[in-house]
């Protein structure tokens, strides 16, 4: 099924439905002559032969742009790559983009969450941030927004935003270090919250209809997760970070705490790098945190 969102706009979403992914992964065509996409999806070659379907009659994909390093959206470069022969733009290779921070975490050996890294994608073009790209008529501007994946790209497409995982309404991003930041996280969030949007695409869920207040709500709803996790510290000698994922994330069913303990290692990094908690060994399986 195609949804379209304008006359140059279409989105398809892939048949990978998950509690991570939603209802699937949304690849968006942009154009009707020389057409980019914007996040090819998954490895599923039903999702290949349903984008290829999309096009127009004399149509041709010329660009393929990726918001980040992660499978469930560009698994599918590739194929799609030998189907039309498009290049590929993004920001850099999987581990571009991390803060010093994360790369001493990540030398020390802090383990990812298992959230699907594609380390083999390395785009044709790199991005950096402020940079446009496009052709006959559709011209977008890369965004640099880390935070969920530190190559994340966002793009502007006049008030249009194609937001990735950076901003989505179904759900909060995911933010799982050391490809996750919290800091950057919050710092994307506050640079795209500085400007005027109408409309927000995600790469998961439905159109964002109020993209700013979307933002707002984000920055807020992370707030408070660190006030809470700074209210279960109070007293407390210690705790490690299973105990305090499940006296932060009381709202969260216990299946969903693996993939929540991610979120308080993040605000763990960084309210740690703020001097405003102590971690014995933020490289342990379940490092003990407690209050200066």
């Amino acid at each position: 099924m195609i949804d379209e969102i304008a006359p140059d706009v279409r989105c398809l979403r892939a048949n990978n439905p998950g509690p991570l992914t939603g209802a699937g992964t949304n690849t968006w065509l942009v154009g009707r002559g020389d057409v980019t996409v914007i996040d090819p999806g998954p490895a599923l070659p039903e999702h290949l032969t349903a984008i290829l379907a999309a096009l127009d009659k004399g149509a041709r994909i010329t660009r393929i742009l990726v918001t980040h390093n992660h499978l469930d959206h560009s698994a599918l470069v590739p194929a799609l790559v030998s189907a039309t022969g498009a290049r590929t733009f993004g920001f850099g290779p999987a581990q571009a983009g991390r803060s010093a921070v994360m790369q001493a975490l990540a030398a020390r050996g802090l383990a990812d969450g298992g959230e699907g890294l594609d380390t083999a994608f390395v785009p044709d073009v790199m991005l950096a941030h402020g940079e446009w790209v496009g052709g006959q008529g559709v011209a977008m501007q890369a965004l640099h927004t880390p935070g969920h994946a530190a190559t994340h790209l966002c793009f502007a497409y006049g008030r249009l935003l194609f937001s990735g995982d950076h901003v989505m309404g179904w759900s909060s991003s995911l933010v799982s270090p050391p490809d996750g930041d919290m800091a950057q996280y919050m710092a994307s969030l506050d640079m795209l919250g500085r400007m005027d949007w109408a409309l927000a695409l995600p790469g998961h869920g439905a159109v964002i209809t109020a993209p700013n207040a979307r933002v707002s709500a984000l920055i807020a709803h992370r707030r408070a997760r660190e006030a809470a996790l700074l209210r279960a510290l109070e007293g407390a000698k210690s705790m490690g970070l299973h105990a305090l994922t499940a006296a932060v994330y009381v709202d969260v069913p216990p299946a969903l705490h693996a993939a929540a303990r991610r979120n308080v290692l993040a605000h763990v990094i960084d309210l740690h790098d703020r001097n405003l908690i102590r971690v014995d060994d933020l490289c342990t399986a379940d490092p003990l945190v407690s209050k200066p």
